[in-house]
C-alpha cells in the first residue's frame, strides 16, 4: 500500500520557520516531521511514498536524495536501501515526488496523484501531524466498513480552561480538561480509488467538499483514534513537540 503526504502548502500560521522551508520539513529531534510521519508508516510496513509538493520542492528533493535514488518524475522501480548515519539504519523506502503546484488546494493536490496510485487502495495523510495511531487497525477497520474513505477522528488537547455559564454568570471555572470533547479530523486517511470521482478541480480542498459529499453519500468512515494525537500548526505546537521528543520517549515514535 502506497501513502500519499501533503507537503505542498505554504504554512503561513508558522512563518518563523516556514519562510525558509516547506512546513513538512520543519525539524523536531533534528529531523523534518515529515521524516517523523513516514518512520510511522514505515513500521508497519508502508514504505511508498507520494508526497504532494509546491512551496521550495527542491528543498523535500535535496533532503530525501540520501534515502532513495529517484528524480521528481520517476518512482524506483526497486526498494533502494541508503544508510542513514544519524540513526545508523536503514530506510527502505521509495519515494515520488510529484509537484502538485504552488496554489493548489489539498483536494487538487490529491486528484493530481492520482495516475501514480494505481487504482489500489492508499494512505493520506498531512504533513504537519503526528500521532500513535496503529495503522494496522486502521486499515482494518476502514475494510471492515466497507466505505470510500476512513478518516482518524482524534480529539485535541485543550488549550484552554472551560467556564459554566447559567443565566449570564460564571457558576464554575474548570481548568483546562485533558481532551476536548469534541472530535476533528486527524489525517491518517485510507481511501478506495473511488473518492477521485469527489474532485475534479486545482482549487477544491479535501475537506469541505469532497469529505461533504462522502459523508451525505455515507462513505466517510470515523476511526476514533484516543490517544495521541499533534498537529504542527504555530510554534507553540513545534515546541511542544521538540519538549516530547525530548523526553526519549515520545508518544509517536512506533520505531
Amino acid at each position: 500500500m502506497k501513502a500519499v503526504i501533503l507537503a505542498g502548502g505554504l504554512g503561513t500560521r508558522i512563518i518563523e520557520e516556514s519562510h525558509l522551508k516547506p512546513k513538512p520539513m520543519i525539524e523536531i529531534g533534528g529531523k523534518p516531521i515529515l521524516w517523523h510521519i513516514m518512520k510511522i508508516y514505515s513500521a508497519y510496513d508502508i514504505n511508498e511514498f507520494i508526497i504532494c509538493c509546491g512551496y521550495k520542492e527542491h528543498l523535500i528533493e535535496e533532503y530525501f536524495s540520501k534515502y532513495t535514488q529517484h528524480t521528481p518524475n520517476n518512482i524506483s522501480n526497486s526498494i533502494n536501501k541508503k544508510k542513514d548515519t544519524s540513526e545508523n539504519n536503514f530506510e527502505p523506502w521509495i519515494i515520488k515526488l510529484v509537484d502538485t503546484g504552488l496554489d493548489t488546494m489539498t483536494g487538487g493536490r490529491l486528484k493530481r496523484v492520482e495516475k501514480y496510485l494505481e487504482n489500489e487502495t492508499f494512505c493520506f495523510t498531512y504533513g504537519d501531524g503526528l500521532t500513535s495511531v496503529k495503522i494496522t487497525e486502521l486499515i482494518a477497520y476502514h475494510q471492515k466498513m466497507k466505505t470510500l474513505s476512513t478518516v482518524t477522528a482524534v480529539q485535541p488537547k485543550s488549550r484552554y480552561g472551560e467556564l459554566i455559564i447559567q443565566d449570564g454568570k460564571v457558576k464554575q471555572f474548570r481548568e483546562k480538561p485533558e481532551y476536548t470533547s469534541n472530535w476533528i479530523n486527524g489525517g491518517f486517511f485510507i481511501l478506495e480509488p473511488g473518492v477521485f470521482d469527489y474532485i475534479d478541480k486545482d482549487s477544491i480542498s479535501w475537506e469541505y467538499e469532497p469529505m461533504e459529499k462522502l459523508a451525505k453519500n455515507d462513505q466517510l468512515s470515523a476511526y476514533k483514534h484516543k490517544d495521541f494525537w499533534q498537529s504542527m500548526d504555530t510554534l507553540r505546537d513545534k515546541n511542544l513537540l521538540e519538549d516530547l521528543w525530548n523526553t526519549g520517549k515520545p508518544p509517536w515514535k512506533v520505531w
